[in-house]
């Protein structure tokens, strides 16, 4: 069977009603950890650990583990928990390095609590996932969680230490993103699968699966922060620029302008005068930077199918590739509409 054989139909609003009761149990899963934390922190952590993001990372967990509709496993809810925390905790030390103001349409920690306490609340988040993570069975569960946690921060300091530097190669760019993002994507889906007792090799798939779609997303976030709308998107943009990240649209953008052009922009990656979002919106929007961006991402995705065509008989399958075809309609929303002639 091709792996372009096994796309399933678009119908996006059924996948997220099929996760619903699971999306409860996690809902309530989250309230009883905020009840976790000492009462002089309980109002912060319940600011973090709300209900209002995509929770893609569940949404992982859950389909790569799913056994069949209504079917709620109280392991995955707390696998899935386990992974938001962590998630959450990355956002929360994100946001105060990037001096983000909002996020998910309001204020982020940083800007409601102050960055000290915030980056203090961070780790306060990661701590109550491992804990939880420790109360599994098996250890491996800890074990990877812990590691992956460990590679996400890793990322991040990598891409931290090497802000407003231009001499940053494709491969580079790669392996922050592998580690930054795609890791609990990864970890996400072997986990749903590992859980719910599905073979290993499946679990193995699902594990190339979540990497792949991982990296995709990444570099999805990373044209959203060039071509997206604030107000739709719900969080600050342009920080890359302004941060001096070089992501893979400035690295493109990069590569195609004049040398006059490219001095402004190192210039501006380097912390001197400011581009401007709008002005390197305009650029890359003239110089057709998001169509080398969609290839990267449409290389990734098509990794992603192909790493489940073995197992096309799996009840977790069609639901995992129907996440591929969503972000596969967000990249397509991202781009402008052809002109009317």
């Amino acid at each position: 069977m091709n792996a372009t054989d096994l796309l399933p139909p678009r119908d996006f609003n059924a996948l997220f009603k099929r996760v619903t009761p699971q999306m409860a149990a996690l809902d309530r899963f989250m309230r009883d950890q905020v009840q976790k934390f000492e009462p002089e922190i309980r109002d912060m952590a319940a600011y973090c650990l709300d209900t209002t993001g995509k929770r893609l990372r569940p949404t992982l967990v859950f389909v790569s583990g799913w056994q069949g509709d209504g079917i709620v496993s109280d392991e995955l809810v707390r696998a899935a928990g386990v992974v938001e925390m962590v998630h959450l905790a990355t956002l929360v030390h994100d946001d105060i390095m990037d001096r983000a103001e909002i996020r998910r349409n309001r204020r982020t920690a940083a800007r409601e609590f102050g960055p000290d306490a915030a980056v203090l609340l961070g780790d306060a988040l990661f701590s109550q996932a491992l804990h939880v993570a420790s109360q599994f069975p098996t250890t491996e569960v800890c074990r990877m969680v812990s590691e992956s946690t460990r590679k996400v921060c890793s990322g991040e300091i990598m891409q931290t230490l090497r802000r407003r530097e231009i001499n940053i190669s494709h491969e580079e760019y790669r392996r922050m993103i592998d580690l930054k993002t795609a890791e609990l994507f990864r970890v996400s889906c072997f986990l749903g699968a590992r859980l719910s007792g599905y073979a290993e090799a499946f679990a193995d798939a699902a594990n190339l699966f979540g990497h792949h779609l991982g990296v995709a997303y990444q570099i999805y976030d990373d044209l959203v922060d060039f071509a997206g709308e604030e107000q739709r998107i719900g969080k600050t943009l342009g920080t890359d620029l302004a941060t001096g990240k070089l992501t893979l649209p400035l690295m493109l953008l990069l590569e195609r302008v004049s040398e006059s052009e490219k001095n402004e922009i190192i210039t501006a990656i380097r912390g001197g005068k400011p581009l401007g979002l709008a002005a390197s919106q305009q650029r890359m929007q003239e110089l057709g930077i998001a169509g080398g961006v969609v290839l990267a991402i449409e290389k990734e995705l098509v990794a992603a199918t192909a790493a489940l065509a073995p197992h096309a008989e799996l009840p977790p399958v069609a639901l995992m590739l129907q996440l591929c075809e969503m972000l596969r309609s967000q990249v397509a929303a991202l781009q402008p509409a052809p002109a009317v002639k």
